[in-house]
């Protein structure tokens, strides 16, 4: 369990995870997020970056790959919340992936929650299932 709430930010009913809590280092542990948000009828799950296993930011360990993987098998988006300019300062294939997912609709890494907010206002309300 992430320990997580729901919240709605524009619109979309979001599973925000707990700071605090088991950092997400595999697959399983993505499943468990991804469990808990369909609980909740979540379209969206927020981490917040210190949940993230370090080798995460380290593309070459496949951790980032398979966790997001996960997600988009779910057809979960996943936004990951707060500051990583110390990881995207050490890699540019790491910067190149972060400046890929923001571009797209299924991972972003934002700074703050408004931050997110302002991305999902800028995309409009999503359509219903």
């Amino acid at each position: 369990m992430s320990g997580g709430t729901l919240v709605t930010l524009h619109g979309r009913s979001v599973l925000a995870c707990a700071a605090d809590g088991p950092k997400l280092c595999e697959g399983a542990d993505a499943l468990r997020v991804i469990a808990e948000a369909a609980g909740y009828g979540a379209q969206l799950v927020v981490v917040p970056v210190r949940r993230l296993a370090v080798e995460f930011f380290t593309l070459r360990t496949g951790v980032a790959g398979e966790l997001v993987q996960r997600f988009v098998n779910h057809r979960l988006p996943l936004a990951v919340v707060g500051d990583i300019s110390v990881h995207v300062a050490r890699s540019a294939a790491l910067r190149d992936f972060v400046t890929e997912a923001n571009a797209g609709h299924q991972l972003w890494f934002v700074d703050t929650m408004s931050e997110l907010e302002e991305k999902l206002r800028r995309q409009g309300r999503p359509a219903t299932a």
